[in-house]
């Protein structure tokens, strides 16, 4: 951790066919050993058979599924007297979109075969709020309820 200066964010560009930041952000996660080109190519192809099933606009079906799945509160470990006590905590902005996406590609990668078909239906099932990555925030908020009485411990 630094000590002298905060580290500053680098605002990535947007993507070369959506022009979205976002759409960036989700395929630099989706890359695997710096190969962006490969990464790209699987998420505009997860996009062509979202606007062929779903009859829609896809980037609009995947901004959905990222708000769908942003989780509000967490819950992070604190040591007190010898116990170490999970304490709810609101998620800052720009923490909530890095776990959405994260829960989504693991979810998507665990699903199917072939990436593309996996990643489609993620985000088609995280947009219709249904779907492993809904199931994750679900229970990090339920995880987040019961723990709320150690709520008074937070710093």
């Amino acid at each position: 951790m630094a000590r002298r200066k905060r580290a500053t964010k680098r605002v990535v560009l947007p993507d070369p066919k959506f022009k979205d930041r976002l759409v960036t952000r989700f395929i630099n996660s989706l890359m695997i050993q710096g190969k962006k080109s490969l990464a790209e190519r699987v998420f505009y192809d997860a996009m062509d058979i979202i606007e062929e099933k779903m009859k829609e606009d896809p980037l609009k079906v995947f901004k959905r599924a990222v708000e769908n799945v942003k989780p509000a509160l967490e819950v992070r470990p604190r040591r007190v007297g010898g116990a170490s006590y999970q304490i709810p905590i609101e998620v800052r902005p720009d923490r909530r979109t890095a776990l959405s996406i994260r829960w989504i590609i693991q979810n998507s990668r665990s699903r199917d075969k072939k990436i593309e078909a996996g990643l489609s239906a993620e985000l088609m099932d995280a947009a219709n709020s249904t779907g492993g990555s809904v199931r994750q925030r679900e229970n990090t908020h339920r995880m987040a309820d019961a723990n709320k009485a150690f709520a008074h411990y937070r710093w």
